[in-house]
């Protein structure tokens, strides 16, 4: 297993990274990405930007809005979230199996004494709150599979950026985005920062595997901000690329 940590926060940068190391580098190899993202919506492929994202917000507060590759739901990052990225050869598998990395960061986890737990097909919980949301990515039997680790972000900034209807609201039974959600730093049996935690769980993720470790060169560099530049940092990708919709009004009624 071949260990990147990116050098940048942009996350248009980092989405780019992830597509240059996926589709760029020889398939033989894996590779396992930490990366951090300043304050962020990042929405799945096949959403609608607009219906996911609280667009007057995240303009006052100059947030950014980018789409990645894969698909799933918008999910929030700021500096007190950790992302992961596996790269990995598909292993024969004609679908896409988010338990295969699933499982390994949930076992990562109890070895550090979080009571960490799976649910559904793309969720990590503690005590049924959600603090780690994960999406994958296919393309020629090669697999991307990435995911968030709140440890300690802004649990108001992430119900303010995301967008919620208010008859969704209501007819779920939920009382705001942020109420489902959980950091892991209140759940570790012992204090620890960010930085110690990253290093704690690559050390549980890769207790058997001999990791060797990669650094940007200036040519990949170039080559990942020129695709940023094409992809990820465009109104076309990220607000134009979304599938057709029309402006609905809804309306909840309890007893019907």
């Amino acid at each position: 297993m071949i260990y990147l940590e990116s050098p940048s926060k942009d996350p248009a940068f980092n989405l780019a990274l992830e597509q240059y190391m996926f589709e760029q580098k020889d398939r033989s190899d894996d590779f396992f990405m930490f990366w951090q993202n300043e304050n962020s919506v990042i929405v799945g492929k096949n959403q609608n930007t607009i219906e996911e994202v609280n667009r007057r917000y995240v303009e006052e507060k100059g947030i950014h809005v980018v789409r990645r590759l894969s698909g799933g739901g918008a999910v929030y990052h700021d500096l007190g979230n950790l992302n992961f990225t596996f790269i990995v050869d598909g292993q024969g598998e004609e679908g896409m199996n988010l338990k295969r990395f699933i499982r390994l960061v949930a076992e990562a986890l109890q070895k550090l004494g979080i009571k960490a737990g799976t649910s559904g097909r793309n969720d990590i919980l503690i005590d049924g709150m959600k603090f780690s949301g994960n999406a994958q990515y296919m393309k020629n039997g090669r697999i991307m599979h990435h995911g968030t680790l709140m440890f300690n972000s802004d649990l108001e900034e992430l119900s303010k950026a995301l967008r919620v209807s208010e008859d969704k609201i209501k007819s779920k039974g939920i009382k705001s985005v942020k109420s489902g959600v959980t950091n892991i730093a209140d759940h570790l049996p012992e204090a620890m920062t960010l930085a110690e935690f990253k290093e704690h769980l690559l050390k549980s993720l890769f207790s058997d595997t001999v990791l060797s470790y990669y650094k940007l060169t200036t040519g990949d560099e170039t080559r990942i901000r020129e695709l940023k530049q094409k992809r990820y940092a465009t109104w076309e990708w990220n607000y134009g690329f979304s599938p057709a919709y029309e402006i609905r009004k809804q309306r909840y009624f309890a007893n019907c």
